[in-house]
């Protein structure tokens, strides 16, 4: 199922009249409809409907490297349509000037479907969530008010507020609301895996990728929950600590010891698509992402219970038989639709 839809049925409304302008532009508000398969979203739309052009000019923005210091670090520089929209390729992602952060830059997709965002989960509503890379010192670390003059010097973003925004216009709101509208639209359902779960044609799975995915639901689904591939839970997987960085995770937020080494459960769509692997990104492929669950656990007092076990081992048992099967499971994720939809692309 393509969400876009909405869009691609809307243009001939949009330029059958030819001579429209500006002041009679009506700005139609897009349909978001929830797969099947998915769990309700979470995302409360009642004071930012997603319409056609707050869509537009949050793709505009996305893609624009002016919200930053330098000029050229756009959100885009960090978020690859190709790679599920994560910063491929980059242990931990770089910003303006170079600089190097601590985190591995997470996938953009099915965001309306999360209550928390960042690995540590230091927002908890969408519209708020660009504020961080925006204005991070090592990331864009953007000035809002030259923002904001900027968009109101340039004449494309005037006539695109001023259609999606008639009332309030050229604002950092209506520029959040509409980075919102973009991630909103950006629901990544059409991977074969999809397709098995809704049984539509092209949803036939191999019996070992069949295999893989009961050994996923036995081994790793606690997590890793619903056709989401998270349960948008904060857990401390037991990745030894970099002393050098001694990243705390979701107790930075908090300040609870309970939540010492915690990161965000990272949904599992589009895996096979979005190396390297973990919040400091120190995995390079799935084999070695499933080798480290088997015999790489470290322990710690806030190690989640499900990875610690009575007899006193850790981790999650798997044969070199089974990491296959699981990995062939994880390559049906894949949504190939989603990663060449030409709606979230910079060039139309």
């Amino acid at each position: 199922m393509k969400l876009l839809y909405t869009i691609a049925a809307l243009l001939p409304l949009l330029v059958s009249c030819g001579g429209s302008t500006d002041s009679d532009y009506e700005n139609l508000e897009l349909v978001v409809k929830k797969p099947s398969n998915f769990p309700a979203m979470t995302y409360d739309f009642t004071n930012n409907p997603v319409t056609q052009k707050g869509f537009e000019l949050g793709r505009k923005l996305f893609y624009d490297g002016r919200l930053s210091s330098d000029g050229l670090v756009s959100c885009a520089f960090c978020h690859i349509q190709e790679n599920a929209f994560t910063h491929h390729g980059h242990t931990v992602s770089h910003g303006v000037d170079n600089r190097v952060g601590t985190r591995n830059a997470p996938a953009v997709q099915n965001m309306a479907f999360l209550s928390s965002y960042m690995w540590d989960g230091v927002t908890t509503h969408l519209d708020l969530q660009p504020l961080i890379p925006l204005t991070s010192d090592v990331e864009m670390h953007g000035d809002l008010n030259a923002i904001l003059a900027m968009m109101k010097a340039d004449a494309q973003y005037q006539r695109l507020f001023a259609q999606a925004y008639p009332q309030s216009g050229v604002s950092v709101e209506n520029m959040l609301k509409s980075l919102s509208q973009f991630m909103i639209m950006m629901v990544s359902d059409d991977s074969r895996f999809d397709k098995y779960r809704r049984g539509e044609a092209g949803g036939t799975l191999t019996a070992e990728e069949l295999q893989g995915y009961a050994l996923f639901n036995q081994k790793c689904a606690t997590c890793h929950a619903t056709d989401l591939q998270t349960d948008g839970s904060f857990r401390n997987n037991g990745l030894p600590v970099n002393p050098q960085v001694n990243d705390v995770g979701r107790y930075k937020i908090t300040e609870l010891a309970a939540d010492y080494y915690k990161f965000r459960v990272p949904s599992l769509r589009n895996v096979a698509l979005t190396a390297p692997y973990m919040h400091d990104g120190r995995f390079g492929t799935l084999q070695s992402v499933l080798n480290y669950y088997a015999t790489g656990v470290s322990d710690s007092p806030t190690l989640d219970p499900l990875l610690r076990h009575a007899d006193g081992t850790r981790g999650i048992a798997l044969t070199e038989d089974e990491k296959t099967a699981i990995i062939a499971f994880l390559n049906t994720l894949t949504d190939e639709t989603f990663i060449t939809d030409k709606s979230f692309s910079e060039f139309q």
